[in-house]
Formats: C-alpha cells, sequence, structure tokens
C-alpha cells in the first residue's frame, strides 16, 4: 500500500476490512470479520466512527448477519443484529436511516429466499451512495468560499467518517485544491482527540498546511482576527436546522456570531432528520467516564471524580450561516420539511 494511501472500510470476500481508528495515528492497523456482533462492538468503541460511515458499517453487517444462514431463523437472527446495531450509537441518525434501509430489503427479499445478495447489493448501494455525496459536497461546498481563507474545524468529518472522500473535510480538501484556503486549524476535539489523532492524520495525508490546537484555544484565534470561516460535520440535523455535532462545536458556533465569522456545516442529506422538528428532541449520547480519566490507557486523573461526559452538543439553526449539502447550500432560515 502507498503511504498516503489508507481507507476506512471496505467489503471483499465476503467480509468487512476496517480501519481501527482508535490506535491512529501512531498504527494503521485493519481488522478483517464476517462477524456483526465485532462490527456493533467496533462502532460502540469508536474504532468505525463518523455519521455517514456508521451507517455504510452497519449496512455490511446487516449483511453478514445472513450469510451461511438457516433459513429457519433468518428472522430472530435479522432482527436480533438489527437491534443490536440500533443500540450502538443513539445520535447519528445515518445509522438508523441505514439500519431501515435494509430492514425493507429483507422484508422482500427472505421471501425469494434470495436474501444475502439482496442485502449486500443494498449495502454496496448505501455505500456508494455516500462515496457520490461526498464528492458532491465537496464541489457544493466550493460556494461559500469569496477569498483564499484561513479555516477552523472541530472533530474529523474525512475519508474515516464517511463512505466516501468526507464531509467537512472534503469541503476543505476540494478548496485547498483550487487555491481557496491558505490554513487550517484542527481542534484537538476532547475528550478521544478525533481532531489530533484523526483531522491531523488526513490532513498530513493530503499534504494542506495546518495546525493542532487545544479546543479551548480557537477563541484566541478569533480575536486576533486569523479566522474566516468554521466548517464541522453533523450527526443529526432538525427539521429547522438545528444541528447536533460533536461536543464543543456549539462554543464555535457562539464565536463565530461574536466575531462575525461564519459558521458551516456539511452533511449529506440522509443525515437531516425531518422527523424532529428541532434539537431539542434530538437524543445526546454520554460516553463512559473512563474517557476523561484515561488518554490511550494510561491513567490521568483518578476515578473518584464525578464526571459530565456529552459525546455531542446542540448548534441552534440561527447561528449556522449555511448547511451544505450533495443537493446544494441551504442557507438560513432552514425548513427542511418544506424543501
Amino acid at each position: 500500500m502507498n503511504p498516503k494511501e489508507y481507507f476506512s472500510l471496505k467489503f471483499e470476500n465476503d467480509e468487512l476490512i476496517f480501519l481501527d481508528q482508535t490506535k491512529l495515528p501512531l498504527e494503521e492497523v485493519y481488522y478483517i470479520t464476517d462477524d456483526y456482533e465485532r462490527i456493533a462492538e467496533a462502532i460502540e468503541k469508536l474504532e468505525i466512527r463518523g455519521a455517514p460511515l456508521i451507517g455504510v458499517a452497519a449496512a455490511y453487517a446487516l449483511t453478514l448477519t445472513m450469510k451461511d444462514v438457516n433459513s429457519e431463523l433468518i428472522d430472530n437472527l435479522f432482527y436480533k443484529s438489527f437491534n443490536r446495531l440500533k443500540n450502538t450509537r443513539p445520535t447519528a441518525v445515518n445509522l438508523f436511516f441505514a439500519l431501515n434501509e435494509m430492514k425493507e430489503v429483507f422484508d422482500v427479499s427472505k421471501k425469494n429466499k434470495n436474501i444475502y445478495n439482496s442485502l449486500l447489493k443494498k449495502a454496496i448501494q448505501i455505500h456508494n451512495d455516500d462515496i457520490k455525496k461526498c464528492d458532491l459536497i465537496g464541489q457544493n461546498g466550493l460556494k461559500i468560499f469569496n477569498k483564499k481563507s484561513t479555516v477552523l474545524t472541530h472533530c474529523n468529518t474525512g475519508k474515516l467518517a464517511t463512505g466516501g472522500e468526507g464531509t467537512a473535510f472534503n469541503v476543505i480538501k476540494q478548496a485547498y485544491k483550487t487555491g481557496l484556503i491558505n490554513f487550517v486549524y484542527a481542534d484537538e476535539t476532547r475528550p478521544l482527540l478525533q481532531g489530533s489523532r484523526l483531522t491531523s492524520f488526513e490532513l498530513e495525508k493530503e499534504g494542506i498546511p495546518f495546525a493542532l490546537q487545544i479546543d479551548s484555544s480557537a477563541a484566541s484565534l478569533f480575536r486576533s482576527g486569523k479566522i474566516d470561516l468554521v466548517i464541522t460535520g453533523a450527526d443529526r440535523i432538525a427539521a429547522n436546522g438545528d444541528t447536533a455535532n460533536k461536543v464543543g462545536t456549539y462554543n464555535l458556533a457562539v464565536l463565530c456570531s461574536y466575531h462575525k465569522v461564519p459558521f458551516y456545516i456539511a452533511a449529506p442529506t440522509t443525515t437531516i432528520d425531518k422527523n424532529i422538528k428541532s434539537g431539542e428532541e434530538i437524543e445526546i449520547e454520554y460516553r463512559k467516564s473512563e474517557e476523561l480519566f484515561n488518554i490511550n490507557g494510561h491513567k490521568i486523573i483518578p476515578n473518584k471524580f464525578k464526571t459530565y461526559t456529552p459525546a455531542f452538543d446542540i448548534t441552534t439553526s440561527k447561528l449556522i450561516k449555511g448547511i451544505i449539502t450533495e443537493e446544494k447550500v441551504y442557507e438560513y432560515p432552514y425548513n427542511f420539511n418544506n424543501e
């Protein structure tokens, strides 16, 4: 493999190959499995992460459930794996979109006994569809630039978070290629350091000039006028445009509002949950306290302390200048139920 080549996951020879993102950037370790339980664990442990990628992985996991299965057990096994995967991560809507798409195929294909091939075809379609959406998001995102800019981003939104080239990261990548970006600041993204471990890994791979910073230093960059725009991804977008993304995103949106810097979200339309009117209805996942107590397996504070550990926060739609999708760049005010 070329040193610059990497992938988040792929399906080959009736098995899923995925990159363990918890070991990055120090090690690039790939695992091979045909066990849906192993994939579910990988999603929970953030070995596989990123809203679109979770959906793709879950689709392949459900497919593998029907590999060499006794026909008398198909319903029990499918719904056992369906419910197991559904409960891995509660906030990212792409997971539930993919699972429901696969369920529809299962309900039809079990009647003609061609279940595995039908599910695999659908999983590949979901994967390929995300690849196309990422490409279009990257192109549509170029419209938000009116000069060569310095950009700040939070968490990871690249190839490691999607089935394709990324959402917010792909906007950054395409803008850099076309001479629209000078420099990128990447938040470290506590507590699991997706920015310092993953975004920096991808920025370096792409040859994009960047600096890594602690999350709380972002305000000083705004105060000194060094940031032209902020762009992040999203895990769920309500019908009114309220957005759930990695905790710390709301901080940036407030800073942007105060300093009159445009704040953008980049996400596929599958991230928009039209069944939810506002961010008040979005379920926020809470992580285990151990993720604050430890870094890379090394204890840094005692377990006796109380913790507050939301994985996501909600950014109010009025703070979002635009939402970049594969269709177009939507602008505030948002009403996705009428689109």
